[in-house]
């Protein structure tokens, strides 16, 4: 993680046979500092993925995975972590991603080899499987190699290698190929991989993407088969889709805007066989037509104009929506208007949870499936992360569709643009694949409502003992002809063997996962995840129910990889978080502060230690008019000598508008000139005045937006009431690209100017797990401790530690003046000039 750290040799290998891979990431480091220091291993990998095992050699000292229950495996690392031998794996998610991450704190010249595995099953998309890899070594490396290799017995009808990594690699990535094997390497030397020819910064940071296609067939290895289906030459089958977007004040901005983009694209892919109508809703529902009507270009036009005339406001009322889309389709149905071979489908669009008329969600999810009749699909889409993603994935899996989250950034539209390519041209309806009587066991799901364009079914299982396989293309007698094809797998080096074992497995736990989430009583899903747990522990699969225990040779020393958390709701939507100021408040002490400094690439902290009842200014900007202070709240008792404060309101005033919010622990207060608005915690709402956005989400955090320019998010944080000490408390978070005046101050808000800042004379302190050093700021020499603070944002119960420069004596010499100069008298006053 150092300048002095040298990564000797990055390896990442996949082996794909017949569509299942297995990815190995290799990584050999030399601390080659003169002192100890932490080496880090990070590994982005797809979300469909399931990781098989991970490897650690540290100075010879071997670290072995294996695959438990996830209860057993937290006891056997709680053992470990209680005798100070335990380390976390820390697993994160984003887009299509997820993060893998351990650290390891070693001495100077220790080597560490890192070695992962993970393996998925490939999914056929608009006519091509996509493999892609994120090769992301951290700086330059002497041997740096990308294998893919490609192994299918009835051949490969194509293959691409887009340049997904930057034109400074173009033409470095070669492709070996014949009929059913490819071999593609990227290689680039040391002097390929810099930035620029006397850089020493790698160019190598991103995602390595092969695509291909098959010719189809059926395999089999280790007494297992795989059958695929995939036809070709069918006519689209016509569609009836009711779309329901979400127009609450949630959607406002960016979101409704990509939203509006993509629906204008969708609507243009629309037939004149093709039938449709749009109801969107908020606390109201309304239809653009309150029938479907065919996709001619008249029809398409005034839908346009009707989607781009969507003002979002108000709340959330999913039920109704539904239902009305429904009932639109029976309708249709009744009156002959539905081709009986045609499709229907619901595709909703909603960034947010119910909050008006039924909001109950087992309530919503039964009424919608009591309605809707088989031969109805519903899709839906859930935009960012305040939106309950697991009731709209039971929600499509309960009604014949799926679900799939859509992140809400720039490229959210292409998003939704490609989920709709995906449903768009049906093939098939009600598909059956059958097996000769008394020749299989353990299939996987055989019965698949849809089919379409440029997908393809997969139907895995067992073959019984001394039967002839009943592929139409080869014939294959169990005993001999399995074992051979096995022997021959094993030697080949495209293929690993076994992986129609592994690929019926990986098929198996995600359907049982799926019915899991639908099971409708506790008996039957302690049967079903049972069935997870023995098959992910006999195969080797890190699910959300097993974690990975990495343990050294003696199993003194372990380390834990559990299933990433996924969160319903993210920080500050739209927002980087990657240059925030924030506050974070933590249970045990004063506010703490903790202010990101981009251009330094170093984050600074500091306590300021008050009395309860003062006023501190955050932010005092008289340029655009916008003040926040926050007031502090003391702990039920004196512990030790002192008396621990938190923030117990945060307030945002606009000034040119007469806006005032104020968020407390007991509830929110928004005054509007003469009106005033009062909700509690148990609210979510979204309500737009006078340029100011307040969007409440139920028992979390209160986002504010002033005049699109100025955001920032104030975090709730709960204790047990009848703790002895502690307090409800806030958190306040600001990013450090709002858009203030050049007069700008307060204890945050004198940082949008950022100072420089040198740190030198780095030593150890009186505490070996905290470096000492100097810091030169604004004039001032300090004295500062390298140490951390917790950043609340992303977990709410543990937080996620933030390792910062500490400035001692509530942040002297760092802030302007003294602490007691950011002291105002009301929770509206603007800041004195110091």
């Amino acid at each position: 993680m150092g300048n002095d750290i040298t990564v000797k040799s990055y390896k990442v290998e996949s082996r794909i046979t017949s569509r299942f891979a297995h990815t190995t990431v290799k990584s050999s480091v030399v601390n080659s500092g003169s002192g100890a220091q932490t080496i880090g291993f990070n590994v982005q990998i797809p979300k469909r993925a399931f990781i098989t095992n991970f490897t650690m050699n540290v100075n010879g000292i071997t670290f072995i995975g294996s695959v438990k229950e996830k209860t057993v495996a937290r006891n056997l690392y709680a053992q470990a972590r209680a005798r100070g031998k335990a380390a976390g794996i820390v697993r994160a998610n984003s887009l299509d991603m997820e993060t893998f991450k351990t650290e390891v704190h070693v001495p100077a010249s220790s080597k560490v080899e890192f070695e992962l595995h993970y393996q998925e099953m490939m999914e056929r998309k608009l006519g091509f499987y996509q493999h892609t890899l994120h090769i992301q070594p951290g700086r330059l490396v002497p041997h740096l190699q990308v294998d893919v290799y490609i192994f299918e017995p009835k051949g490969i009808r194509a293959v691409e290698t887009p340049n997904t990594l930057g034109e400074h690699f173009e033409g470095i990535t070669k492709v070996v190929q014949n009929k059913d094997k490819v071999h593609i390497v990227f290689k680039p030397t040391l002097q390929q991989q810099r930035k620029c020819n006397n850089c020493t910064e790698s160019a190598v940071d991103g995602v390595f993407t092969v695509r291909y296609d098959v010719e189809r067939e059926s395999n089999v290895s280790d007494g297992h088969f795989v059958h695929f289906f995939a036809p070709k030459e069918l006519s689209p089958l016509s569609k009836n889709i009711v779309f329901v977007i979400d127009v609450s004040g949630s959607m406002w901005g960016l979101k409704m805007k990509q939203t509006v983009s993509a629906m204008e694209a969708i609507l243009d892919d629309l037939t004149m066989d093709d039938y449709f109508s749009i109801i969107d809703f908020n606390h109201n529902v309304r239809c653009w037509s309150e029938e479907l009507v065919p996709g001619t270009s008249i029809q398409i036009s005034e839908a346009k104009n009707y989607i781009k005339n969507i003002k979002p406001n108000g709340g959330t009322n999913i039920n109704e929506a539904l239902l009305r889309a429904v009932q639109m389709l029976l309708k249709a149905s009744i009156q002959g208007l539905i081709d009986p071979r045609s499709v229907s489908m619901i595709i909703l669009v909603s960034d947010g949870d119910p909050t008006v008329g039924e909001i109950k969600l087992s309530s919503i999810q039964k009424n919608v499936k009591r309605l809707m009749r088989e031969e109805f699909s519903l899709f839906s889409l859930g935009i960012g992360f305040d939106v309950d993603y697991d009731f709209l994935e039971r929600l499509a899996l309960d009604n014949r569709g799926m679900a799939q989250r859509i992140y809400a950034n720039h490229d959210a539209a292409e998003q939704l643009k490609t989920f709709y390519s995906q449903v768009s041209s049906p093939l098939l309806r009600k598909i059956t694949v059958q097996f000769p009587e008394d020749s299989v066991t353990d299939v996987t799901q055989n019965h698949f409502d849809k089919f379409f364009k440029g997908s393809e079914l997969v139907v895995a299982g067992k073959l019984k003992d001394n039967i002839t396989y009943f592929n139409d293309i080869t014939l294959l007698e169990a005993e001999s002809d399995l074992q051979e094809m096995d022997t021959w797998l094993s030697q080949h080096e495209h293929s690993f063997s076994g992986f129609a074992r592994q690929m019926w497995a990986y098929i198996t736990i995600n359907q049982l996962l799926a019915q899991r989430s639908l099971a409708p009583t506790a008996a039957k899903k302690r049967r079903i995840t049972q069935a997870i747990l023995n098959l992910a522990v006999d195969h080797q699969f890190v699910t959300p129910l097993t974690a990975l225990l990495v343990q050294s040779e003696d199993a003194q020393e372990r380390l834990l990889a559990d299933s990433p958390r996924d969160p319903k709701q993210g920080c500050c939507s739209g927002l980087p978080s990657h240059s925030d100021f924030w506050i974070c408040p933590a249970v045990e002490n004063d506010p703490h502060f903790i202010v990101h400094l981009p251009k330094n690439k170093m984050d600074v902290c500091f306590n300021i230690d008050s009395e309860p009842g003062h006023i501190l200014n955050l932010v005092s900007d008289p340029g655009t008019g916008v003040v926040i202070n926050g007031q502090l709240i003391g702990s039920k008792r004196v512990v030790n000598h002192k008396r621990n404060t938190y923030f117990g309101t945060i307030s945002v005033s606009y000034k040119p508008e007469e806006v005032r919010v104020d968020v407390g622990t007991n509830g929110i207060d928004v005054k509007d000139g003469k009106n005033h608005h009062s909700f509690s915690w148990g609210a979510t709402v979204t309500l737009t005045m006078k340029g100011v956005k307040v969007s409440i989400l139920k028992d979390s955090e209160v986002n504010v937006t002033v005049d699109d320019k100025i955001s920032l998010m104030v975090l709730l944080h709960r204790v047990w009431k009848k703790h002895p000490v502690n307090v409800d408390f806030l958190g306040f978070y600001s990013p450090s690209n709002n858009q203030y005046s050049t007069q700008v101050h307060g204890l945050i808000g004198q940082f949008a100017n950022e100072p420089e800042v040198k740190v030198f004379n780095l030593h150890e302190g009186s505490d070996p797990k905290k470096k000492e050093a100097n810091m030169k700021v604004k004039g001032n020499k300090l004295s500062v401790t390298r140490g951390w603070q917790k950043d609340y944002r992303s977990d709410k119960n543990k937080g996620s530690e933030v390792y910062c420069w500490f400035i001692h004596n509530s942040g002297k010499g760092f802030i302007d003046g003294h602490y007691t100069n950011y002291i105002v008298p009301s929770l509206d006053s603007f800041l004195p000039q110091l």
